[in-house]
């Protein structure tokens, strides 16, 4: 169970986030929409904190540091990343140099915007799977000498001390594991994590697909409107990746969310749309959703 290190476990309504936004690392991915949309939404006034991926930046610098990525498929299903030490390495520089631009990019639009990864101020804490159970070759395997973890503890103090003083910040991973150590986790699940640990309204994941859809290739089957008690029915409809965003979204309902908003980073006011009523929304009784 994730928690908060706030000294009682309660929240701060006043400083809580009103909304947490993920945008994707993948490629083909329009940032820059996504950019103009938050920093609106910081100039009128709004608690965001923007977490965001690498996946793609990560592959390009390892594939030109002669580490092509390896991606694993998971006992239940889910693909992630293999984190040797080296692809952890690529990983940090990556995700630093991405998150450098992005709070640079804020900061042209005048949004005061500061860049944390997991491990300043111990952000996101977990502790780190040395090895990990996984399918290779329809067998299963222990794959060792990895360097993941799943994040247990949110430093929301820090993020509610930089969202009362007026800034955004800009979260990316690794984590750092209980014994200090950088770990590679996954960024819809931190970003989960952050919108629970913050009592945010709502938890947008942005990528480059519309939402959960039922047929991968049919952009027109998407999923937009589904119960909190609909999740695993609609969960059966997740390839690939997407799975670890549901999982995500079952974290995020588990820690308070009100709402989880699948949709695209690739389109004129991304976020606000998806805010508006587009995408994919799941939602806890209660909450009433856009239309």
């Amino acid at each position: 169970m994730i928690r908060s290190d706030s000294e009682d476990g309660r929240r701060s309504p006043q400083a809580a986030a009103s909304i947490v936004v993920k945008v994707g690392g993948g490629a083909g991915i329009d940032v820059e929409a996504v950019l103009d949309d938050i920093a609106q939404m910081w100039k009128e006034g709004e608690r965001v904190v923007l977490v965001h991926g690498a996946s793609d930046e990560t592959n390009q610098l390892s594939e030109r540091l002669g580490i092509p990525p390896r991606f694993v498929t998971s006992v239940s299903g889910h693909v992630s990343r293999f984190t040797d030490e080296a692809t952890l390495d690529a990983f940090a520089m990556a995700s630093g140099k991405l998150n450098l631009r992005v709070v640079e990019s804020l900061q042209k639009r005048g949004c005061n915007a500061v860049g944390l990864t997991g491990v300043d101020g111990r952000l996101l804490e977990g502790q780190r799977k040395d090895a990990i159970k996984a399918v290779v070759d329809g067998k299963k395997v222990v794959l060792r000498g990895d360097h993941t973890g799943t994040i247990e503890t949110v430093n929301a103090g820090l993020l509610r001390l930089l969202l009362e003083n007026g800034y955004l910040p800009v979260v990316t991973v690794p984590a750092i594991s209980a014994a200090g150590e950088a770990v590679n986790a996954d960024a819809d699940r931190a970003a989960a994590a952050i919108a629970g640990a913050l009592g945010a309204e709502a938890l947008i994941i942005l990528s480059n697909v519309p939402g959960l859809l039922r047929d991968v290739d049919d952009p027109s089957s998407l999923i937009s409107r589904v119960p909190q008690e609909g999740l695993a029915r609609a969960a059966e409809f997740a390839q690939g990746r997407f799975k670890k965003k549901i999982l995500g979204a079952e974290e995020a309902f588990a820690l308070g969310v009100g709402r989880v908003v699948f949709a695209t980073a690739n389109r004129t006011d991304p976020v606000l749309s998806a805010r508006n009523g587009g995408g994919t929304h799941i939602f806890r009784p209660g909450f009433e959703v856009p239309r």
